[in-house]
């Protein structure tokens, strides 16, 4: 085997400058802290295997919004609403997928879209990008540590949730303080048991909508009582059913949307990743098939097992009771599901929670390197972990105590809504990305076919995905004009008023122009992959021909 090496980089300097020493770690780019021309600290490291990054790209989006937030959806806009959107969103989510995977691959850095924002289209955009990325997963943080302290009271109700919050807060800590391939193996086993769920739940619906329930055969009875479409709130206000039908659809696109958010943490990954030129377009080319199987399929078998109607759909809970598919089961007769899929919704919860951290203090580590927030947060342990970037991003998850107070609630609604637009405006940014990166390459006289990924149906696929993003970012709050409300207003657009607040805010105080195309940084973070050596590593034992197969 030949020799593997390190490099360090001076952070800030120029990006062929290296001083190379020896290292068993194998080699990865710089994302050391640098102080007085010195490295201090030593890179990230390309831990992350193969299987690692293939359950992230499976599992990242399987979460609180699939296994609970689908119920929400499907009272709204009915099962064959419901379905569109998803599917539609879908193919929104697969147009970012095929564009960062293009740009990811070709330079695998930390924090990959925000620099690829700054480097491509403007340093003001990646500020602001990242800002409210970063703010949007720190906030979930604390969002998914109430949630694990709600699905824990459906066993001990007489418990205070601040136990739990505490609790799970110094756990999911620590884990983000270990080696990133500590990251990879819980979210492995995570994952792992999120996709043996909905497997199971796929083959139940089949056997239930089949007649092994206690209703017998169902087929699409649900579709035509009550109907495939559910009205929204407009049928009230000028009984205009077609279009309450149309409303009732496109207002659950933001919950779809919701749903989807993580598929990109591929893109976060990939400057940890073990020979990223490979394992990133392997995940990246199977992602479509995965939205299909997973979410689409589930949302149609919940949509034909479950009445859109059902009272339990918006009860408002977050522990088992207000999951679809435990509602499926009560309905068919099976009683036996609650507690375990209560268990399967904590794993979920904490999955999430894990990859906050972790996509969160990576997302800070690229916003330090553009100059974008302080240099302190590139420090690293001698495992290569940003601990500074780590312990601000998780000190955000104390936020869950909030909700020990009577007004926490309300805060928290706000929060919410940050988190959901924020990964539209996120993948509007990566579209807009990719097409700058597109005509950086043209302009430097870099062909597309020798990428190591090449995305298809370029650039209208990207253009595709940036104008209907953009669409559904300035009327997913349509209702707040129903009539008009103040409040409402500010609740749905808040995180798009703070996103124009820092982009314009860094515009005017930096005025730094936009990136031309020939002038666009396309060998930072490159060269220094060209230069690896990744060992080949075949998967043994009883798993071997499965993972063959997701690689």
């Amino acid at each position: 085997m030949a020799e593997s090496k390190e490099q360090s980089l001076d952070v800030g300097s120029n990006p062929a400058s290296f001083s190379e020493k020896p290292s068993g770690d194998g080699y990865s780019p710089d994302h050391g802290y640098a102080e007085n021309g010195e490295v201090k600290t030593v890179q990230l490291k390309r831990k992350l295997q193969s299987r690692h990054l293939q359950m992230i790209a499976i599992g990242g989006t399987i979460g609180t919004g699939l296994f609970i937030g689908s119920g929400g959806a499907l009272a709204t806009s009915g099962p064959a609403g419901t379905l569109i959107a998803y599917a539609f969103v879908g193919t929104l989510v697969y147009s970012v997928m095929v564009a960062l995977g293009e740009m990811a691959t070709f330079i695998p850095v930390s924090g990959a879209f925000t620099t690829f924002a700054a480097r491509f289209v403007d340093p003001s955009l990646g500020f602001a990008m990242g800002w409210i990325y970063w703010f949007s997963w720190a906030i979930t943080f604390a969002l998914e540590l109430t949630a694990s302290g709600l699905i824990i009271q459906y066993w001990a109700p007489s418990l205070n949730i601040g136990i739990f919050i505490g609790v799970f807060w110094i756990v999911i800590t620590i884990l983000n303080f270990l080696p990133v391939n500590f990251y990879g193996e819980v979210e492995f086993y995570f994952c792992t048991i999120k996709i043996i769920t909905i497997l199971g739940f796929l083959i139940f619906g089949i056997c239930i909508n089949a007649g092994a329930g206690q209703h017998g055969y169902i087929g699409f009875k649900y579709w035509h009582n009550p109907g495939a479409f559910a009205p929204s709130l407009l049928e009230q206000v000028n009984n205009n059913l077609p279009l309450a039908k149309f409303v009732g659809f496109w207002s659950v696109l933001i919950q779809a949307g919701f749903s989807y958010q993580g598929t990109e943490l591929v893109g976060i990954a990939a400057g940890e990743t073990d020979n990223p030129r490979k394992t990133v377009p392997a995940a990246i080319k199977k992602t479509f098939y995965r939205i299909l199987f997973f979410f689409v399929l589930t949302v149609f078998f919940i949509g034909i097992l479950i009445p859109y109607d059902n009272k339990q759909l918006l009860n408002g809970s977050t522990s088992a009771a207000a999951s679809p598919l435990v509602i499926a089961a009560k309905l068919a007769g099976v009683n036996i599901l609650p507690d375990i899929i209560n268990a399967v919704l904590l794993t979920v919860v904490l999955s999430a929670a894990n990859s906050n951290v972790y996509s969160g203090s990576r997302i800070l580590v690229g916003l330090a390197e553009q100059g974008s927030a302080p240099k302190l947060l590139l420090r690293t342990t001698k495992t290569g972990v940003p601990y500074v970037a780590v312990a601000f991003t998780s000190a955000f998850g104390l936020l869950g105590f909030m909700n020990e107070s009577n007004n926490g609630g309300t805060v928290f609604d706000w929060f919410l809504n940050i988190t959901a637009v924020a990964g539209f405006i996120a993948w509007t940014c990566i579209n807009i990305s990719h097409i700058c990166f597109m005509r950086a390459l043209k302009a430097q006289g870099m062909n597309r076919n020798d990428l190591p990924y090449k995305a298809f149906w370029q650039p209208w696929f990207s253009w595709y995905g940036m104008v209907f993003n953009v669409i559904i970012i300035f009327t997913q709050g349509f209702t707040a004009f129903m009539p008009w409300n103040t409040s409402n207003f500010f609740v749905a657009y808040i995180s798009l008023i703070l996103f124009a607040v820092l982009y314009f805010g860094h515009k005017i105080v930096y005025r730094q122009p936009f990136v031309k195309p020939s002038e666009a940084d396309l060998d930072s973070g490159r060269r220094e992959v060209e230069d690896m050596y990744f060992e080949e590593k075949i998967p043994t034992g009883p798993w071997s021909r499965f993972w063959a197969w997701m690689g």
